[in-house]
Parts: C-alpha cells; structure tokens; sequence
C-alpha cells in the first residue's frame, strides 16, 4: 500500500475514532449524572478513553505519512533542480563558442 493510500484512509478514519470516542464520553458522564450503576459509567468512560486514544494514533499516523509525503516531494523537487543546473553548467563548457583565428593566417 502506498504511502499516500495509508495517509488517506487513516486520516479520516482516526477523526471519526476521536469524534466516536467524544461521544461515548459524553454519554457516560450523562450516565454518571442520572444515577446510572458506577461500574456501567466507569466501564463507558474507559471504552471512550481507548476510543480517543485510539483516533488520535490513527490520525497521528496520518500526519507522520502527509509529512513523509511532503518531504519526499521537496527532496525529488531539489534533486531534479540540481540536476538541471549541474547539466546547464556542463553543456556551457563544452560547447563550443568562436573558434580563435590561426595566428598563421592572413585574410
């Protein structure tokens, strides 16, 4: 899988994690509030910990591949600018200009 492939998929993935995780939170500190058991609450809010956690790696991920991404893309961008200026520079000495008059030579 590409690199590109990976960043596409994870990153949307890991916000609707997050997003999920927020919500499963939410719903167990409302739980807490109406008098739900503590155990039923508890085990919500640490689901929603994992959840949170979880979304965030995956978008973390993401990111650590966007930037793969970039830095592949600048690096190729300047390899490819060198390159040019390196054969400019080699083309300008060996081309040949005036060729000089033979000091032998009268016209």
């Amino acid at each position: 899988m590409s690199t590109r492939t990976k960043w596409m998929i994870l990153a949307p993935f890991g916000l609707l994690i997050f997003s999920f995780g927020l919500t499963v939170l939410s719903e167990a500190a409302h739980q807490r509030r109406t008098g739900v058991p503590t155990q039923v609450w508890v085990v919500l809010g640490l689901y929603s910990l994992a959840l949170i956690n979880g979304g965030l790696i995956m978008f973390g991920e993401a990111l650590r591949f966007r930037i793969l991404l970039d830095v592949r893309r600048e690096t190729r961008r300047s390899m490819r600018q060198l390159v040019r200026k390196i054969n400019i520079k080699s083309a300008s000495k060996h081309k040949p200009g005036k060729k000089a008059k033979s000091p032998t030579k009268t016209d």
